[in-house]
């Protein structure tokens, strides 16, 4: 273990002063652990005892204040696309042509879109890396309802009325209870 960095000069009263603007819990309790080494000089493993942490999680955060400075100890956001292909602006760009092609009524498929991501990034990618830039971009699988291309819905409604078929597909499917004898 190397020897403790030296505080900053004035780091107690500033890191006092950022103990009264603390946000959150967490972020109080990553400027207590620093204030704590800066005013009482007490070493890690003391405050992680006193507070209920871990010694490397309070070196840690200290360690990371002597080198980057008081930043470091407010809240930062979690999260976010750490593993992305392309940015949500060049996905955008890269749908653009394909959202035209929908709004003329245009049936987009997934495979050729799938190819320009490809050529874009100049490598091929898993299906699923497609669906999900859709998805963020708020498209949804739209698809129009199964018909047959020479159906007339004319013909349909007149073979409907003849035949007497409710909307179950049978005379008898709209009834309920037991048969009535003189049906038979």
């Amino acid at each position: 273990m190397g020897a403790r960095q030296p505080m900053p000069e004035g780091a107690a009263e500033r890191l006092a002063r950022l103990l009264q603007e603390a946000r959150s819990p967490a972020e109080y309790q990553r400027i207590q652990w620093v204030w704590l080494r800066a005013t009482l000089g007490r070493n890690a493993s003391q405050m992680a005892q006193a507070l209920g942490w871990q010694a490397s999680s309070v070196r840690h955060v200290q360690a990371r204040y002597v080198r980057e400075g008081e930043e470091t100890l407010r809240e930062q956001p979690r999260g976010g696309r750490y593993h992305s292909h392309l940015t949500a602006e060049e996905e955008e760009e890269l749908l653009a042509p394909f959202l035209e092609k929908a709004e003329r009524g245009e049936i987009v498929i997934a495979a050729p879109v799938q190819q320009a991501y490809e050529n874009q990034l100049g490598h091929p990618v898993h299906h699923s890396v497609v669906y999900r830039a859709l998805h963020r971009q708020g498209w949804r699988k739209v698809q129009p309802r199964p018909q047959h291309p020479k159906a007339e819905a004319a013909a349909q409604e007149e073979f409907k009325k003849a035949s007497g078929a409710g909307p179950r597909g049978s005379p008898a499917a709209g009834r309920r209870g037991p048969r009535d004898p003189s049906d038979v």
